[in-house]
Formats: structure tokens, sequence, C-alpha cells
């Protein structure tokens, strides 16, 4: 039997990294609820290990909607045999999330997508995110470029990305001509700020469509928003929370 095989009934006391296996699961069922996702492409993962080389995620071609705790894949970004398994994940999944798990210890959970209106601005020839609210703020000199897109995102193309996120406070890729890839340390973190960062470049593209001057934020007022914001107590945890809340209240299937 095959991870995927598992059923509802299960004896999640023999899954390894059951609480993670949730919380993950439940992030996997609000961006397809939220339109971020892409049909059965797109990945997120998590370090389950110290040195953060144990990951779990996504089967390969799997919809988000049908991703529960025990059909994650448990994988070892040191394992060269992986995508030898049965049920070894997409190949660009294993380049891409595989590389920065090998290569960025600090990058605990990765979620990767092409979502709308961050890939409007990775398409844009300046894909810089401007200060123009509270949002667009909250990532003032938080995020990195991606200007060298190369093709899918096989273990060269991985690599080349992971060697892009090694400053700690920068949290978010936008991957030019290509999505949006947002690092954290635990599932509620890193979806937190997926979730503001395409609402943040959903506030541009749109402010940009009025074709009317913008209203830009001092780097002095930036700063300080976003520092506020990086200490803001509990946000993301009530966020998860909450998450998995509604899914319990409607009796989802993510945490089975």
């Amino acid at each position: 039997m095959t991870v995927t095989d598992l059923r509802p009934d299960v004896d999640r006391q023999n899954i390894e990294h059951w609480q993670e296996r949730v919380d993950l699961a439940a992030t996997f069922r609000w961006t397809e609820r939220l339109n971020m996702h892409e049909g059965v492409a797109n990945h997120f993962s998590l370090a389950v290990n110290p040195e953060g080389t144990r990951f779990l995620m996504n089967a390969n071609q799997m919809h988000f909607t049908r991703i529960t705790a025990s059909n994650l894949l448990l994988l070892d970004a040191d394992d060269p045999a992986t995508m030898n398994r049965p049920d070894a994940p997409d190949p660009t999944a294993w380049g891409l999330h595989g590389s920065i798990h090998r290569l960025c210890p600090h990058a605990r959970c990765v979620m990767h997508v092409h979502s709308i209106f961050a890939t409007v601005l990775a398409s844009l020839a300046d894909s810089n995110l401007p200060a123009i609210d509270q949002n667009t703020a909250t990532f003032y000199d938080r995020y990195v470029i991606d200007d060298g897109y190369g093709g899918l995102a096989f273990e060269d193309e991985g690599a080349r990305c992971a060697a892009m996120l090694t400053d700690p406070k920068k949290k978010v890729m936008i991957m030019g001509n290509h999505g949006v890839l947002v690092i954290g340390d635990t599932p509620g973190d890193t979806f937190n700020r997926l979730y503001y960062f395409e609402r943040a470049a959903e506030t541009y593209i749109r402010a940009l469509q009025t074709g009317q001057p913008l209203r830009y934020l001092s780097d002095e007022v930036a700063e300080k928003t976003a520092a506020e914001l990086d200490a803001y107590p509990g946000q993301a945890e009530a966020h998860l929370r909450e998450i998995k809340a509604v899914l319990d209240s409607e009796g989802s299937t993510y945490a089975s």
C-alpha cells in the first residue's frame, strides 16, 4: 500500500508528523478556495527534521482539493533514489523544493504558486512591489526578484533559485516570468505571507490599471510598517486556526 492509498480511518499514530501534515493539508484546501492554485501543478513542502532535509510535500499531480494529511509524501532531499520511487514526486517539484530544502535549512516551509496577481507582477519588466498601502509595505525590502528564468524547475533551476534565498529577511521570491515562491517557519506563517503577498500584488496591479499617479509611502514609513507587522503577535497562527475551524465545520476531509 502506498501513502496515497491510506483511508481516513488509518491509525494516525503510525503516521509520522501528524500535526504538521494536518496544518499543511489545510493550507492546500484554502489555497484552492481562493483560486490561487493551478490545476494539478504547484507545490507546498514542509521540513520535519532539524537539518531541513526531510520534508512533506503533495503527491504528483494531485488536485489541491484532494490533498489530505495522510496522502502527503515524506521525502529526503539527500536521497538520490527519490525519483525512482513508485510514488515519486513531480520532477519539477523535486527540483525546486528538494534543492531549497537541501541548500536552505532556514526555509522550513516552501510554498510555490502561479497565483494570478503575483504572476502578473512577475511578468512586468519591473517586478518590484512599491509600498503604496499597508499590505504592500509588509514586503518592503523583504523579497528578491529572480530575473533569470530558465525553463521548468528541474534540479539545476532549483539550485539556482535556492542560491537566491540566503538572506533570512527576504522570504518572498518574485519569480520573473513564472510566479511566486514564499518561505517561512511553519505552514501557518508561510501561508499567511503568501496570502498577503497576493493581496498586495492585487492592490498594486489594480492601482496601476487606474492610470492615476500612485501615493507612495516613504522608505522610513514602509520599513517601520514592515517591522511592526513582522513582530505582530499571533496573526499567522490565528489565520490558520480559523481556516481549520471553517474547514472542520464543513466536514472537510483535509485532516484524514
